[in-house]
């Protein structure tokens, strides 16, 4: 099959294969680990019958092709854990159950990932339109001490870690101004107008970083497609300068945004972590950290994984966007 309906089916067998290869890589660096795997879930103060019993409800007497294979069926089939006194089924897509809490995965990263989602969908909104914004100004007024005043803002942001930002926002927005609460996770559903004010500081604080890193990309593809000889061409026929930056520049510096602002939100789901922290929200990068300090590998795992399906997801849907924003792309 060729042309755009060749080039999507392509590069959804390539999305497939790597999330594949993806949970192949993910699985033996967690379980080929060295260390007694059953003691450490079952805790210190286990029997050997019982670090036994659990050694055999994780099937670790197999080879470790044989225990991807089990992992693989409980994902696309789903599959039945033994508790002790009953079984439990698991269904489809099975990330395993929890070895501290017998709680399946899936269900857990479930009950999480709405935060994570509202923390990330509302922080990418703020960082386009900073980001965007700021390069599109800048662009336009090249050589102005505007435009070196927000070179010099978007520089700092570039610079600041992400958990220095959220800490001076709420103590300067929250401590010093009291213009906010200091933020509490409140569900969408629950009320909504709340849901939004407390996660104001976390968008800002996980938004300006990466609204730095467009607002140069922005601006320097914005510059690059104003020096192109069609651009002088415009310009000598009379079209102004603001038609000539909305309709061509800020048009040419579109795919180089689609294609970053994918990488952004897809490494963001999973950098997430620090401004869940800082913040208390309770997403999977806050669970992911509870997860690796008691060594709980099903929920390591399945969050891991979870990240790299959002990571590889996000480009994939970015070439799609780029082909369509660039047909030369599917003739490449």
């Amino acid at each position: 099959m060729s042309g755009f309906g060749g080039f999507v089916l392509r590069r959804t067998l390539g999305t497939v294969i790597t999330l594949l290869a993806i949970s192949v890589i993910v699985y033996v660096v967690f379980y080929a680990t060295p260390g007694n795997v059953a003691q450490i879930t079952c805790g210190p103060r286990c029997s050997p019958a019982q670090v036994h019993q659990v050694a055999q409800q994780l099937h670790l007497g197999d080879p470790l092709y044989m225990r991807y294979w089990h992992f693989l069926q409980g994902l696309l089939a789903g599959q039945d854990y033994s508790t002790g006194t009953s079984v439990q089924h698991c269904p489809a897509p099975c990330l395993g159950l929890s070895y501290q809490t017998d709680q399946q995965v899936t269900r857990l990263i479930l009950a999480k990932l709405p935060v994570s989602l509202s923390l990330v969908f509302g922080a990418m909104v703020v960082w386009l339109v900073l980001g965007v914004g700021t390069g599109v100004l800048s662009a336009w007024r090249r050589g102005r001490l505007s435009e070196r005043v927000l070179t010099g803002l978007t520089l700092a942001g570039t610079a600041t870690p992400v958990f220095v930002i959220g800490l001076i926002l709420m103590i300067v927005v929250c401590g010093q101004l009291e213009l906010l609460p200091f933020p509490q996770y409140v569900n969408l559903t629950d009320d909504p107008e709340q849901w939004a004010w407390n996660l104001v500081l976390p968008w800002l604080s996980l938004a300006l970083v990466e609204a730095a890193a467009f607002a140069r990309l922005t601006r320097a593809s914005m510059l690059e497609t104003l020096a192109e000889d069609h651009i002088r061409t415009f310009r000598a026929y009379g079209v102004g300068e603001r038609s000539i930056i909305g309709r061509h520049a800020v048009r040419g510096a579109l795919a180089s945004i689609i294609a970053l602002n994918a990488n952004t939100f897809g490494s963001a789901v999973g950098g997430a972590v620090l401004t869940e922290t800082l913040f208390g929200l309770p997403g999977i990068g806050q669970e992911l950290v509870h997860a690796v300090n008691v060594v709980d590998l099903p929920v390591v795992v399945g969050m891991v994984l979870v990240i790299g399906f959002f990571v590889v997801i996000a480009n994939a849907v970015a070439d799609v966007l780029y082909a369509v924003a660039d047909r030369r792309v599917v003739l490449a």
